[in-house]
């Protein structure tokens, strides 16, 4: 059997309004370091993969400045306007280096505490399918609808078959690349990449991961992200 590579995709091309930052929240410093910075050696130093793709804003003048622009492992691209066009520039890059079967993992940058051990529960319970899935947890708060004219409730939403999207999200290639290739060609909004293999009709499957993966969005979030990585580096 075809050994088939594993490679990542890091968007990193966002500016990070809600952060109030001076600069775009995958360049704002934690623990004395970069949060993308942070993000890819969490993930390549697992040793599961080739390399990682990261696309960049075309403004961006804080990457090379980083640790990330002297490591071999890592190579970048211009990203679009939006994740889903970041995802897919990334996607082209990588273009002649990767065969269709081959899996792409695609990680939010400001997603710092990813525990290895979640990676490698993706990538064994995913196995040898042919779609892919996602890094997830089952919702457990009580969820509300808004109504539509008000800052009121109007109903509570049964949330007993309802996950949390989280990343990695993995995926073939070939696949992943079409399906964001056809999102963007018909108009179709996608705000991960498994919404768009599930626009193409496709089930992609839920694996079970750590809640404290948080996503780093707003200033409270960072003395958190924080705290998670100390107790994930002294368990």
């Amino acid at each position: 059997m075809t050994q088939r590579q594993y490679w990542l995709v890091v968007p990193a091309a966002g500016i990070g309004q809600r952060m109030q930052a001076d600069r775009p929240k995958q360049y704002l410093q934690l623990r004395q370091r970069y949060i993308l910075d942070i993000t890819l050696s969490r993930l390549l130093d697992t040793g599961l993969f080739a390399g990682a793709m990261v696309p960049l804003h075309p403004d961006d003048r804080w990457f090379v400045g980083s640790d990330s622009a002297s490591d071999a492992r890592i190579l970048t691209c211009t990203g679009g306007g939006d994740r889903s066009d970041s995802v897919l520039s990334g996607l082209d890059a990588l273009a002649g280096r990767l065969s269709d079967d081959d899996w792409v993992l695609v990680h939010d940058v400001a997603r710092p505490c990813v525990a290895a051990e979640d990676i490698r529960r993706l990538i064994v319970g995913l196995g040898e399918g042919d779609i892919g899935g996602l890094l997830a947890a089952p919702v457990s708060d009580t969820i509300k609808r808004q109504a539509a004219d008000a800052d009121s409730v109007s109903e509570t939403v049964d949330r007993r078959a309802l996950w949390r999207a989280f990343t990695p999200q993995q995926f073939r290639y070939g696949l992943l690349r079409t399906a964001l290739g056809r999102a963007r060609d018909r108009g179709v909004a996608v705000t991960d990449e498994s919404s768009a293999l599930e626009a193409m009709g496709y089930a992609p499957k839920l694996v079970r991961g750590r809640t404290d993966n948080i996503k780093i969005t707003v200033p409270e979030d960072l003395p958190l992200a924080g705290w998670i990585l100390d107790q994930l580096e002294h368990k």
